[in-house]
């Protein structure tokens, strides 16, 4: 029997969502996948909803954000957003926005991602607003939340960053010898970040769960 949910994802034009994207259409759990984002995404698809919309103004539209499952892929970067403010709003407000709102309307899940190191206590600003969001996001009444924290992440993006494309060659070598303690260090595929964000979505379970990349690859290897 086909379950009829609804799954909603914003961030579905980013390099975790664009994965995901196609995976949520694809899966019989879901009779219906509304995306949330500023712009559309070029995929007709006769389950899809797209919801274009100013993020600044997500309370507006709380009636149209409604699912069982929620995967919020939103993130930026301190170079894209240009400021701590602008990065702040992309990492931490819409995030947690968004979580509250979904969850005032009753979603049952909640699929987020985060970063290796979030720490609200960290000295380094990234870290830091990501650590402030999952503590945001763990106080909201979802039945599951789900935070994902990879390592740096290897697939195709829209923008070139030469920093992270360095880093990604550079750890595909040291991968292989990044064992035991050091395995969260691994970096991890966008796309099996995505496939476990579905998988944790299937198991239809309660908690809060936090997965590191290594156990992300390896869940994705148990998998196949």
């Amino acid at each position: 029997m086909k379950l009829q949910k609804t799954a909603l994802i914003a961030g579905a034009s980013g390099l975790i969502g664009s994965q995901l994207l196609p995976l949520l259409l694809a899966s019989d759990r879901y009779a219906k996948v509304i995306t949330v984002g500023r712009r559309p995404v070029p995929i007709m698809h006769p389950k899809l909803e797209q919801r274009v919309l100013n993020l600044d103004q997500l309370e507006q539209h709380r009636m149209s954000l409604i699912a069982d499952d929620v995967f919020c892929c939103l993130g930026t970067t301190m170079r894209q957003a240009g400021s701590k403010e602008a990065f702040y709003k992309v990492d931490y407000l819409y995030v947690v926005k968004l979580a509250a709102l979904t969850a005032a309307n009753f979603a049952a899940q909640f699929m987020v991602v985060s970063s290796m190191g979030a720490d609200a206590g960290s000295r380094f600003y990234y870290n830091h607003v990501k650590g402030e969001m999952e503590q945001a996001i763990r106080q909201t009444p979802f039945r599951a939340i789900h935070i994902f924290r990879p390592s740096l992440l290897l697939g195709d993006r829209a923008e070139k960053r030469t920093g992270e494309q360095f880093g990604a060659v550079l750890l595909r070598v040291l991968n292989p010898v990044l064992v035991g303690p050091l395995r969260k260090y691994r970096a991890v595929a966008a796309a099996t970040v995505a496939r476990a964000m579905l998988r944790a979505a299937e198991d239809d379970g309660g908690g809060i769960l936090v997965h590191l990349s290594d156990e992300i690859a390896v869940e994705r290897a148990l998998s196949r």
